[in-house]
């Protein structure tokens, strides 16, 4: 597989990473045997980047990923973490805390679930009002020193954001959500970070699998699947969103793939510092995914999808109105 280099001072990593927090009930019920066998399936096919969050059900997907790689040299693999979301017992998200004595107190536990001596890749899921940037920033620096953390990484954060936090401790990359119908990176955040030299891990580029191909209007009703409360997958909303996937199945049509390998296909050609993390939680769709690497996107077809979803293409926002008022990406640069 492809390596593609984190940013200027980040990790080689495969073209692909995958992200597990869907292996751990986010989307409904998961079955732990099938999630560790694509984990498994991942790493075999050269896939050395796995994408976590110490908040997904509540550790439960650090564990997982820890019996999965009980057997797997550790430097096969990359393991990116996010931390600060905080959690009360019946699962709901009660805050941030990004402080510099808290943060180290998340990667003891992390450290502990994840049974390694070290995370590649640290960062704060989201910009904690309460604490600088800076602050965060430097007590993960001080992680780095001690050898617990190997790069630092920022997720969510706007370009006034980035620019500071890069002024503390050089960046690694900057976990965003980005997909055909979600480009808000284009508008500044992209250019900074490439003008920096900051890497993007992509998620959401099949939109939480709303232009897959495979999500219909009676998807995720048979068990608990958070994607349901989002203003995307509900009312008029998705009707007009699921009408957008067949713009991009014609496309797909034409190169003999799927749409969600163009989804994903498109998302890697626009730049080498992008790497597009898939959320496949079966070997079914791990598969598919990794048919990615056989499709060629001519111009012609870049500029095909370009013009079928242009940006502001979606219908509602990505997130509830409650979740989209902490996004600090949301806010636009001022320099």
């Amino acid at each position: 597989m492809e390596q593609r280099k984190l940013g200027l001072t980040g990790p080689t990593v495969s073209s692909l990473g995958l992200g597990c927090m869907a292996m751990s009930d986010a989307y409904g019920p998961s079955d732990r045997g099938e999630s560790i066998a694509t984990i498994h399936a991942a790493l075999d096919a050269g896939i050395t980047l796995l994408d976590t969050g110490d908040f997904y059900a509540m550790g439960h997907n650090e564990m997982l990923i820890r019996e999965a790689l009980k057997d797997v040299s550790r430097e096969k693999v990359r393991i990116s973490v996010k931390f600060g979301a905080l959690r009360g017992p019946a699962g709901d998200f009660i805050g941030m805390d990004c402080r510099p004595a808290a943060t180290k107190n998340f990667l003891a536990y992390s450290l502990q679930r994840l049974g390694t001596d070290h995370v590649d890749i640290y960062r704060p899921a989201r910009l904690d009002p309460n604490v600088p940037i800076e602050e965060t920033v430097g007590g993960l620096a001080d992680l780095v020193k001690a050898g617990y953390v190997r790069h630092i990484g920022l997720s969510e954060v706007g370009s006034d954001t980035i620019r500071r936090a890069h002024a503390v401790h050089p960046i690694a990359d900057l976990q965003i959500e980005y997909s055909l119908i979600e480009r808000g990176i284009e508008r500044d955040i992209l250019k900074t970070c490439r003008e920096l030299g900051i890497g993007i891990t992509a998620y959401g580029v099949l939109a939480r699998g709303l232009i897959s191909g495979h999500w219909s209007k009676d998807s995720g009703k048979a068990g608990k699947d958070y994607r349901l409360m989002t203003p995307r997958f509900q009312g008029a909303n998705l009707d007009a969103n699921l009408a957008l996937v067949e713009s991009l199945r014609t496309i797909a049509n034409e190169v003999g793939a799927t749409p969600a390998q163009v989804a994903i296909a498109w998302a890697a050609a626009q730049g080498p510092e992008i790497v597009p993390l898939v959320g496949a939680r079966t070997r079914n769709r791990l598969a598919e995914a990794l048919g990615t690497t056989k499709v060629t996107l001519t111009q012609a077809h870049l500029t095909a999808l370009g013009k079928a979803f242009p940006p502001d293409v979606a219908s509602g926002t990505r997130y509830a109105a409650e979740q989209m008022a902490h996004l600090d990406s949301e806010k636009p640069a001022t320099r």
